[in-house]
């Protein structure tokens, strides 16, 4: 009977037919596979897992009442420990034998690094990767220096400027940066992303930046000077606060997720206040309050992919971005799967994609610079 779960259990997997106990059991191996660097989980992996999913499941006590319940409980705790080991032993014959030929080859493929592209407002463009550490230019009363960590800094050398003058800040897929702005306020500018503000910052008594991609923001508190972040379509105005936003022209909505302060989205139509962990969806129509896990909004941010119920083809349009690279899907795939687990942005593709893999979700083929998706 345990055999015929497990299969049971196994077959389910990437559908929507899990019962809530399968898919503890499947999430709980998921945990434990993208926690390793190993081929395979040891026998105190094993063991872990099985004692984990105990208290996952809220397991009731062993009192006389409650027999029936207990025993029913504990067959699901054997199924759990011998799902984990025969998925573990499963995925060590997988990176054993090279089974995924479709992404023997592709090691080469390497995550994304620190890099970007300033455009000066007198048409100037550097490259900030081929600066060494010191003063890059001066306009309007502001000095720009490339920091001893890599970051831009803006920095107040006088008074006066022009107010509608522009730089333009861009990262290409593949990079990521950091600049820090003339009151103090960090933005960190993820793959694929512009952000376009006055060397002062300041414009109409209003500190405003342009965005498109995705950028997390640490806003210098300022209340004679609300910070305005605009994208196509809405603005989010802050005083002082820590935030994500998520405008990409590719996605269909524009996220903005609250880390802690307050937050005021204004649209043509609406306007909506956010608390700490909760985020605004804006799908061009109207504005969403939802509460969200912080951790996969901001997951870029920390070197991750934290991909747990996460929308798949979103989770790929965040590894495609980071790798420089485009996914191509077979009709096979459905709209509306979840992806699962976490892995760490710093590893080749072919690791992040085998790690997608093992879930016997779906299987990928690399041909040249796109990522084909099949079933």
């Amino acid at each position: 009977m345990i055999k015929e779960d497990i299969k049971v259990i196994l077959d389910k997997i990437g559908t929507t037919e899990l019962t809530v106990e399968e898919q503890a059991m499947v999430d709980l191996w998921l945990f434990q596979l993208h926690q390793r660097d190993d081929s395979m989980l040891s026998e105190e992996a094993i063991k872990s897992a099985s004692s984990q999913i105990w208290t996952r499941l809220d397991i009731p006590d062993t009192s006389p009442v409650s027999k029936k319940p207990f025993r029913l409980w504990h067959r699901w705790a054997m199924v759990a420990a011998i799902f984990i080991a025969v998925v573990a032993s499963s995925v060590f014959i997988l990176y054993r034998q090279g089974a995924s030929t479709a992404l023997a080859d592709i090691d080469q493929v390497s995550p994304g690094k620190d890099g970007a592209t300033l455009t000066l407002a007198d048409g100037r463009v550097i490259v900030i990767n081929d600066l060494t550490v010191g003063d890059i230019a001066e306009q309007s009363g502001v000095l720009i220096t490339k920091g001893v960590d890599g970051q831009l800094v803006y920095e107040l050398s006088g008074v006066g400027g022009v107010e509608d003058q522009e730089n333009t800040l861009s990262t290409s897929n593949g990079e990521t940066y950091q600049v820090r702005l003339p009151d103090g306020s960090k933005v960190w500018l993820n793959a694929g992303s512009s952000l376009t503000y006055s060397p002062q910052l300041v414009h109409a008594g209003r500190r405003r930046v342009k965005l498109a991609g995705e950028a997390y923001f640490e806003v210098a508190k300022d209340k004679s000077k609300p910070f305005i972040v605009q994208t196509r379509t809405q603005e989010v105005e802050v005083l002082g606060t820590s935030f994500n936003v998520n405008a990409y022209l590719d996605e269909p909505v524009a996220s903005t997720t609250l880390i802690e302060g307050s937050i005021k989205i204004k649209t043509e139509k609406s306007e909506r206040f956010v608390k700490p962990g909760e985020q605004a969806v804006n799908n061009g129509k109207d504005i969403q309050i939802v509460r969200t896990d912080v951790e996969n909004c901001i997951d870029w941010k920390e070197g991750d992919f934290y991909l747990n119920h996460v929308d798949f083809k979103v989770a790929m349009r965040k590894i495609a971005r980071w790798y420089d690279m485009e996914v191509v899907y077979d009709g096979s795939i459905p709209d509306g799967m979840e992806s699962g687990g976490w892995i760490a942005r710093d590893k080749p593709l072919s690791q992040v994609l085998k790690s997608i893999e093992s879930s016997g979700m779906v299987k990928f083929k690399i041909v040249g610079r796109t990522i084909h998706v099949v079933r």
